[in-house]
């Protein structure tokens, strides 16, 4: 039985491939874009392709996208909150406008379009919201706190979604790609942080010359993250997370580790502030 897809960001980068390979496969897809032309070209028209307008900073424009979506194609069995871009630089480094501007985007453009769409998957009693955060959002790195920021929301967020939609029958899966080869540290991507402080050369410097460097040498294959993609979706018991790339893996390994060492080694201190435990009465 063929699905049916909201993909927002679908016009290029992630969104794009996985809207290509669901509709090879026969699904429909509902592709979001600020220009719907864009998806147009990138997709060529077809008739399981809807293209829809969507700013997803603009709640008005979510509720708007869904409705189309419902009316076209009478369901949505797949939400992909794939739209955001990168901010990169030190914390200190970033405006305020710069970081408003991403978690516009990045956090509270994802919960306009789920608040549209979850409203359609609790009638149907079914769906799959896949939310795509990244590495970056499980362990933070130097040259990248805000943006991680944005994707630890999106993380936080998943979790708490799939306990209170698992009782109405909907999934929840948080998707974590680690550098795979797309236009995410290309200009029309990434945002750079205006200002610069000397005191960070060594540690955010060096992450903006390895980020001008690694463009287009990452070592994920984004047609394979498109498969990987389908097969989540076809899952009848998705994980909440899905790791994807080794960059991913051996971080996240190493994370966990670094946590229980930490742990372990403070265990004492971190149990000490209970009150004494109290008996009960005989």
């Amino acid at each position: 039985m063929s699905k049916v897809w909201f993909i927002t960001g679908a016009s290029r980068g992630f969104g794009k491939l996985i809207a290509r390979d669901a509709l090879a496969r026969g699904d429909k897809v509902v592709a979001t874009a600020r220009n719907p032309q864009t998806v147009i070209d990138a997709l060529g028209a077809q008739e399981n392709l809807l293209a829809v307008a969507l700013d997803v900073t603009k709640e008005a424009a979510a509720i708007i996208a869904a409705r189309k979506a419902v009316e076209h194609f009478g369901r949505i069995d797949l939400l992909v909150n794939n739209a955001g871009y990168g901010l990169l630089g030190a914390v200190e480094e970033s405006s305020a406008d710069e970081v408003r501007q991403v978690f516009e985007t990045n956090v509270f453009g994802l919960l306009n379009v789920s608040r549209a769409v979850l409203p359609v998957m609790r009638r149907q009693r079914s769906g799959h919201v896949i939310n795509i955060s990244s590495i970056g959002g499980y362990s933070g790195y130097h040259g990248w706190g805000v943006y991680g920021s944005t994707k630890f929301a999106v993380e936080g967020l998943s979790e708490a979604m799939a306990q209170e939609l698992a009782p109405l029958g909907i999934h929840v899966t948080v998707v974590e790609p680690g550098f795979f080869r797309t236009d995410f540290l290309d200009q029309n991507s990434l945002v750079a942080t205006a200002n610069r402080i000397d005191d960070y050369a060594g540690t955010v410097g060096a992450m903006r010359a390895f980020a001008a460097h690694a463009s287009h040498k990452q070592p994920g294959n984004p047609e394979k993250l498109a498969g990987a993609m389908l097969t989540l979706a076809d899952a009848p018991n998705p994980p909440l997370r899905l790791q994807l790339g080794s960059d991913t893996v051996a971080r996240v390994r190493e994370k966990n580790a670094f946590v229980e060492k930490e742990l372990g080694e403070w265990i004492d201190t971190a149990l000490s502030t209970d009150f004494p435990a109290e008996k009960l009465a005989a």
